[in-house]
């Protein structure tokens, strides 16, 4: 089977969970015999260096990717606003000004308009689009090729917003995407339920396939700290409540002075965030590193370190960084509004809203030794069971069911 995979990164040129379920998947499907084409909107000058073929080229045993560039400005999480920062610094370092669109939304448009023309390099049975970036590509390679349409979606418009003004344009565009798709992937039954409340689209029209998560290394250098830390780590963005994280610190430091509170990610949020642990009176007790990569050894360690890893989400369609801080035996606490939450037992559960409940909680880990053993051991040991080879055979079994279908009934273009 060949399917040709639209996507807005992949490892190692990525800058969240999308690139990294992507790799998953593409991953698991490769062992099972299915050759993807994936598309990407920029990478590498030269996509044959070694550590591009160390993660999506042949190199790799029975890895059936081929990874292709389309030289283009989408980012992963871009938003109107930092597009068109990212483009005022690149038109000063290109020969031509219409190189590139000059907002978001050409840009999406000038994706689509050479991706689509993909469809007619190979035999392709199945188009995958993963999120709204490239869903207008896949919907015209279906036009141009008649071939079937899968969109899987990581996130929606609500999600990334916090149900916070939802941009009309990306709306549109994933409802009319949505609406058009043969089938739709849906990351959890939590988001599942958003697709079909938001986009009124059927519930028997989505398959859901829950994201896993690949071995990390160990940590190399092994930190030993004589504080308690309590360890955010994502994006600081509205969609991650890493507000509510650090108004649980301050209750939790009113208990405990002995706690330390790290922040590792960067986002439209940080100074805000800044600001607010200064009039809190609590900017000595937590630290923001900054952005600092899942990839790099301080990542690791950074995971290891801490004795519990807070996952505030307000809207999470799935969430893979609790399921690594598991992989270091790292005790978490999760949003019950997030899609992982469906899958892992051996975590503790909060909404993202109750600040006093999560409080609570961390407090619990902390100072409970047999809690926190628990949560460590059971949790360190479910996570094993929580891989991509699972995810891998729902979506092969999605496009069978697709493709059978299609044979018992004329395959019209739209």
């Amino acid at each position: 089977m060949k399917v040709l995979m639209f996507g807005w990164e992949f490892p190692p040129f990525f800058s969240g969970g999308l690139g990294v379920a992507c790799e998953g998947l593409t991953t698991g499907l490769s062992k099972l015999n299915v050759d993807i084409t994936f598309v990407i909107p920029q990478g590498p000058e030269n996509l044959h260096s070694d550590k591009v073929k160390l993660l999506v080229a042949n190199n790799l045993p029975n890895y059936k990717i081929h990874v292709k560039k389309i030289n283009s400005l989408l980012l992963p999480y871009n938003s109107e606003e930092s597009y068109q920062k990212h483009y005022e610094k690149i038109k000063k370092t290109t020969t031509t000004g219409k190189l590139y669109g000059s907002t978001l939304y050409q840009e999406v448009a000038r994706f689509t308009e050479i991706a689509k023309l993909l469809v007619f390099t190979d035999d392709f049975d199945i188009i995958h689009c993963h999120d709204w970036m490239t869903f207008p590509a896949g919907v015209a390679a279906k036009k141009l090729s008649g071939i079937p349409l899968i969109l899987h979606v990581h996130a929606t418009e609500f999600d990334r917003t916090a149900g916070q003004g939802a941009n009309p344009y990306v709306f549109q565009i994933e409802k009319e995407s949505l609406e058009y798709a043969d089938k739709i992937i849906a990351v959890s039954n939590y988001t599942k339920q958003k697709i079909i409340e938001n986009y009124n689209i059927p519930a028997d029209k989505i398959a859901v396939v829950h994201n896993a998560v690949a071995p990390m290394p160990e940590a190399e250098n092994k930190i030993k700290s004589y504080d308690k830390i309590v360890l955010f780590y994502g994006r600081l963005t509205i969609q991650k409540g890493p507000d509510y994280f650090i108004e649980a610190a301050k209750r939790v430091l009113d208990f405990d002075p002995n706690v330390k509170f790290i922040v590792a990610g960067t986002g439209d949020m940080e100074s805000r965030l800044i600001n607010r642990a200064a009039e809190l009176g609590i900017g000595s007790k937590v630290l923001f590193t900054g952005f600092i990569s899942k990839d790099s050894p301080e990542g690791r360690s950074i995971y290891q370190m801490a004795d519990v890893y807070v996952f505030p989400s307000v809207s999470e369609p799935f969430g893979i960084m609790p399921l690594e801080a598991l992989q270091f035996s790292t005790p978490v606490i999760i949003s019950k509004q997030s899609g992982v939450s469906e899958i892992l037992r051996n975590a503790l559960k909060v909404d993202f809203w109750d600040i006093d409940e999560l409080s609570n909680l961390i407090i619990s880990v902390l100072n409970y030794k047999a809690l926190h053993n628990e949560l460590k051991h059971h949790g360190s040991l479910e996570v094993k069971t929580i891989n991509w080879d699972a995810p891998a055979k729902k979506c092969l079994d999605v496009y069978n069911r697709l493709l059978n279908s299609r044979h018992l009934r004329p395959i019209v273009v739209r």
